[in-house]
Parts: C-alpha cells; sequence; structure tokens
C-alpha cells in the first residue's frame, strides 16, 4: 500500500499517481499552442488573447458545465478518459473519430464520443486498452442514448451528457493491482 507514507517535514506527501505520470508523458510528445496547459485532471484548458475574437461554441456556458462535469465524473468513475467532439466528421465518420480519438492523451484508455451535427453522425470509439472492460457494449449503447435524446428534440448536450453517463456506468474501472502479503 502506498498511502500512508511516514514523511518527515521537508519531504510532501505524494498526491498523484503512476496515471498521471502516463498523461505527463503523452503531453510531452504533443506541442501545445500558446496559451494552453494541461490541468491536473489531464483535460487539455486554454486562454485567449482578450482583443482576440475567440470562437463561436455550440454550447452555451451553462451546458459546457454540464458536459465537463459528466466528463469529469465519469472519468472518475470508469477509469477511462472520456472525450467529446463536435463538428465535421466528413464522408467516413468512424474513421474520422478514430483519427480524432488518436490525439487524445492516452488514447488507449481512452473513449470519444464524436457528433457532427450537419451529418445527423454519432459515432463512438475506444481505445485497445478498454477491450474486455465493456466498451463493446457501453458503445452502442452511448449512441442509441445520445440519438434519442437528439430525436426526442432535447438538444445537442443533453444528447452528449446521456451518452457520456452511458459510458461512464457500464465501462468498467480498472482495480489497482493487489499486493501480496509475504
Amino acid at each position: 500500500m502506498l498511502w500512508p507514507r511516514k514523511t518527515n517535514r521537508s519531504e510532501a506527501t505524494p498526491v498523484a499517481t503512476g496515471y498521471m505520470a502516463t498523461i505527463t508523458e503523452a503531453m510531452e510528445k504533443r506541442e501545445l499552442p500558446p496559451g494552453f496547459v494541461v490541468t491536473a485532471s489531464g483535460r487539455i484548458s486554454g486562454a485567449a488573447e482578450p482583443a482576440q475574437a475567440t470562437r463561436r461554441y455550440p454550447l452555451k456556458t451553462m451546458d459546457l458545465v454540464a458536459l465537463d462535469d459528466a466528463l469529469t465524473y465519469g472519468t472518475r468513475d470508469c477509469t477511462a478518459r472520456l472525450a467529446v467532439y463536435v463538428g465535421d466528421l466528413g464522408e467516413h465518420s468512424a474513421a474520422r473519430a478514430r483519427q480524432i480519438l488518436a490525439k487524445v492523451p492516452t488514447p488507449n484508455e481512452a473513449v470519444l464520443v464524436a457528433v457532427d451535427p450537419n451529418r445527423h453522425a454519432i459515432e463512438v470509439v475506444y481505445g485497445e486498452g478498454l477491450r474486455g472492460r465493456g466498451a463493446q457494449t457501453a458503445a452502442p449503447r452511448a449512441v442509441a442514448a445520445a440519438a434519442a435524446a437528439y430525436r426526442s428534440g432535447k438538444d445537442l448536450t443533453r444528447g452528449l451528457v446521456d451518452a457520456v453517463r452511458v459510458l461512464a456506468t457500464e465501462i468498467y474501472p480498472v482495480e489497482p493491482p493487489r499486493k501480496s502479503i509475504p
């Protein structure tokens, strides 16, 4: 067991696990534009100069907060990185979704919900590390949850949040390795 560990006054107690090191390693391989940073949870956050026009996003601030909460808590629950992409997926939406998944930090342990509102396409793709953890059955159910929300007249955010919640619920978390007692 790693915690609690006795510390000296000058020694800090560790607050992160090897999982964060994996995120750091993934981010070192990729250059971020100026003004962007990886947060403690592994998400990428960006800032722009006040004089520069910012992009218009399809979601309102409260919708982004709801989606961020679903992603944050869902990632914690299933110990897989959950990500969302809203935008043009092109003619081959599944292939494009896999390309986007490859850009996510730790793509082998990630799930991407990709939505193309103009083409009415919903794709859920996941990394190889999630095979055998319920991702195979969770992916079609997440697509069905998102599609049901869109068909019933709910907004884009509700469909995304529903899909993320299905994934978080149905993907099995990784159990920490057990230490044998000598």
